[in-house]
Parts: C-alpha cells; structure tokens; sequence
C-alpha cells in the first residue's frame, strides 16, 4: 500500500481527521451505505462524499454501487484490507521518493 513516500503522505493526511477515524471505525465490522454511515457518524451526507473522497483516494476503503430489492441505488463502502508499518526505518526508506511538488510546508 505504501510503495513511495507520497502513497505514505496520502493515507496520514486521510487519516488526520476525527471524522475520517470515525468512518474507519464505523466500517470496521461491515460495509455500510452512505446514508446509514452519515446518520452513524452525525454528518451530512455532502460532508460524509468529501471524507470519503479523502479515504478512498489514500485506499482505505472502496464503494460499490449496488441495487437494492425495490430499485433503488446504493452506494456501499467497506474497508479495505491495509496495515500502514510506521517506523523510522519505514520512512528514511520512503523519503527519497517523495516529490516537492506534493510537499506542503507549513501545513
């Protein structure tokens, strides 16, 4: 999952927010669809799409958009299967491949 250092900035900047934790949390036993992780986590659902924008783009976790019995379409999320080593050891291997322009000083 962290083959450079920029797939390793990626999933710590997913995972750098307390809603974020909470979907993580939330999926941990089951997938579950959008409006039921929104009502479970207290957020709208906008605001839930731009957090799972975040996760699904560091690979934590994947949708699936599915048919229900009456027609209805809804989009699933599940975990992903990841473990994220983080030692020093991990990181002086990944630094060399990280790219300035994905750097963000500062913040």
């Amino acid at each position: 999952m962290t083959e450079n250092g920029n797939d390793l900035l990626r999933i710590l900047e997913a995972l750098s927010n307390p809603y974020r934790l909470r979907i993580i949390a939330s999926l941990k036993d089951r997938r579950k669809y959008v409006s039921e992780l929104a009502r479970e986590i207290g957020i709208s659902r906008p605001l839930l799409y731009l957090h799972i924008q975040r996760l699904e783009g560091a690979g934590l976790i994947s949708g699936s958009l599915e048919l229900s019995n009456d027609g209805k379409a809804m989009k699933f999320y599940e975990l992903t299967d990841f473990n994220i080593p983080l030692s020093p050891e991990t990181i002086a291997k990944l630094v060399p491949s990280l790219s300035d322009k994905d750097s963000k000083i500062g913040d």
